[in-house]
């Protein structure tokens, strides 16, 4: 008898602690991030940083896939409560002076980020103050990729610092990697503008064109931004998004996976599975 009872209570308390914790999550508010859709390295970042987030503290979360301008000002105005995709101090450079007043900076998830003009290895134009000389194999045009982009805005003032007789051509980040397959493919020259971390710099022989000018600015680090009211709406997160930060080569594999058919929430997934000492390091104070 006093083992059936001792059953039963625990039991009973077993289902008390599930129900307190299905309250619990049920009263933690939807977190929405931005994001920038075309972006592989955004994909990938905020897709893991959400899946720790949902996963790990409970926070349900609403991805969204916005344009650069269109997210810092969501943070702003708390439309989203975090964008882990802020490229500084060049390439969103503009948005942080504009917006700094009502954002909070968390610090860098990737170091050693960069932009500029991108081009196969066994092309013989190594800076892009030689791009004119070489117009013809080129056949005067830059791929661009979305025309609100940070590295769209420093191509054309590059056009201009350099003197290039080219064409900036917009598109979007799949559709310009979607060009340089096909001119790889086809042993073509071509320039596009890119930035790393990408994935298409583990698939091909690719380099960035010197830049004596320094129009692009020198190595950037992408941030995580959030509004202030964050800190008081999901403490823990805040506290995760300080620590959350890829070491050299980590980003790589998910946007790869991604890249070559896997669901970026799968792809998050299978990397926070592999990598639990990494995860348990991000999330140290933050439960």
């Amino acid at each position: 008898m006093k083992l059936l009872t001792k059953l039963f209570f625990t039991s009973a308390a077993s289902v008390m602690l599930t129900w307190s914790a299905l309250a619990l999550g049920d009263t933690r508010p939807t977190l929405k991030i931005g994001y920038v859709e075309g972006w592989d390295d955004s994909v990938a970042t905020t897709n893991v940083a959400a899946r720790i987030i949902e996963k790990r503290l409970g926070y349900p979360v609403q991805l969204v896939p916005v344009a650069a301008g269109v997210m810092w000002q969501g943070v702003a105005r708390g439309d989203l409560d975090a964008t882990l995709s802020a490229w500084l101090p060049v390439t969103q450079g503009a948005y942080w002076e504009q917006f700094k007043g009502k954002v909070v900076n968390l610090g860098p998830n990737f170091t050693e980020a960069r932009i500029g003009l991108i081009v196969p290895a066994s092309v013989s134009a190594k800076s892009i103050d030689e791009l004119n000389a070489q117009k013809a194999a080129f056949e005067g045009r830059i791929v661009g990729i979305d025309a609100g982009a940070g590295v769209m805005r420093k191509a054309s003032e590059a056009i201009k610092s350099y003197g290039l007789s080219y064409t900036l051509m917009p598109s979007s980040g799949s559709a310009m990697t979607v060009e340089l397959a096909r001119s790889m493919n086809s042993n073509k020259p071509v320039v596009v503008t890119g930035w790393a971390p990408h994935w298409m710099f583990a698939k091909w022989k690719l380099r960035f064109l010197d830049d004596p000018k320094k129009v692009f600015g020198e190595s950037e680090h992408v941030d995580n931004v959030v509004n202030p009211g964050l800190e008081n709406k999901a403490r823990p997160v805040v506290a995760f998004l300080k620590k959350f930060q890829w070491k050299p080569g980590e980003i790589d594999s998910v946007m790869l996976a991604i890249q070559n058919g896997t669901k970026p929430e799968a792809a998050a997934d299978a990397w926070i599975a592999a990598h639990g000492d990494r995860v348990s390091a991000w999330l140290e104070n933050a439960q």
